[in-house]
């Protein structure tokens, strides 16, 4: 019949049919006949919607940035949407009647860019370009707690923050100066490392000059107690020979005592001899000499008496004419003496 036509639409799509102005049908993937003339059909996509999109931003230190996101959502609440925008369609066509559809996305660019646009405001170049994913976190959190996205019946599911770049000629910059940071710290790590080289190399030499200060200080040491030993041995031999020569001086003031006993002894005796001899003599003085002789001669033994006979026959050898001396008297005589 003229004018009438199945209408048959995917899962992804939910289906709010109206007839003279009058709800009549909702849904999902909802399939039907209707009257063209009469009928009017809003057709949402309840699917994943990505809007990926570009923008440029100034920093709190006054540098441009670029920023590139991705912005994934849906529609959650499909008749709070359609009341809020034309999402109807040409049945035959399945084409929009308006270009609402295309603004929805467009709505929640802006205000991504505004919830952006604040948080980059109070950080600098490095900060921003450090901190994507606090960015991308802040912004979504924000996005899903805002009136217009309630106000449109959408679920914010995730933004993704691709890059954050800065100009080419900032970035020229940058590069120049992380070059020369890197540089600097690649000297800095080779004078660290020749510092650290050297400070080890005096600690080394400091080692050995302690070593050799500390076998120096036991040489020293080691000396030292020889020298107190070689001292000590010194003296006690010292001790020893003034021991000795104490010793030897007391021995020869004993021996001078009795050397002086002895003589005194000596002078006594010769004394008391001649004494006894002064009055022998004076006894004598006077007697005749062959008296004295004869009395001398007195208890002497046989061979000092044959001595003085032959002694006086000497002394009268003149007088004498012929002496006869038999063997056996002479044998008797040298055996005797």
């Amino acid at each position: 019949m003229f004018g009438l036509k199945y209408l048959k639409f995917q899962p992804s799509e939910y289906i709010l049919r109206y007839n003279k102005g009058k709800l009549t049908s909702k849904g999902a993937g909802l399939s039907f006949i209707c009257y063209l003339p009469t009928t009017s059909v809003a057709v949402l996509p309840v699917g994943t919607i990505d809007v990926p999109f570009i923008f440029e931003e100034t920093t709190a230190d006054f540098q441009s940035v670029t920023v590139q996101e991705g912005l994934v959502y849906r529609i959650a609440e499909p008749e709070i949407t359609a009341g809020m925008l034309n999402y109807t369609c040409q049945p035959r066509t399945r084409e929009h009647l308006s270009d609402d559809p295309q603004k929805l996305s467009q709505r929640l660019m802006g205000s991504v860019k505004v919830l952006a646009k604040k948080q980059l405001e109070g950080m600098t170049l490095h900060k921003a370009m450090r901190a994507s994913e606090l960015l991308a976190s802040t912004v979504v959190e924000e996005l899903r707690q805002s009136e217009t996205t309630r106000k449109l019946g959408l679920e914010i599911l995730s933004l993704t923050l691709l890059d954050v770049k800065a100009s080419k000629e900032t970035t020229r910059a940058l590069e120049a100066q992380t070059r020369e940071q890197i540089l600097k710290t690649a000297d800095n790590a080779v004078y660290e490392r020749r510092g650290a080289s050297i400070e080890q190399e005096r600690l080394i030499k400091e080692n050995e000059y302690n070593t050799e200060i500390s076998v120096e200080q036991k040489k020293f040491q080691v000396r030292e107690e020889q020298l107190k030993a070689e001292q000590a041995v010194q003296q006690r031999k010292n001790q020893l020979r003034e021991e000795q020569l104490l010793s030897e001086i007391t021995l020869e003031e004993k021996r001078r005592e009795l050397v002086e006993l002895a003589a005194e002894n000596a002078r006594a005796e010769a004394d008391a001899r001649a004494y006894a001899l002064k009055a022998a003599m004076a006894a004598l003085e006077g007697v005749d000499a062959g008296v004295i002789q004869s009395l001398a001669s007195v208890g002497m033994q046989p061979d000092k008496l044959m001595a003085l006979a032959f002694q006086g026959l000497a002394e009268n050898a003149g007088k004498i004419g012929q002496l006869n001396i038999t063997p056996d008297l002479l044998r008797e005589i040298l055996q005797g003496g």
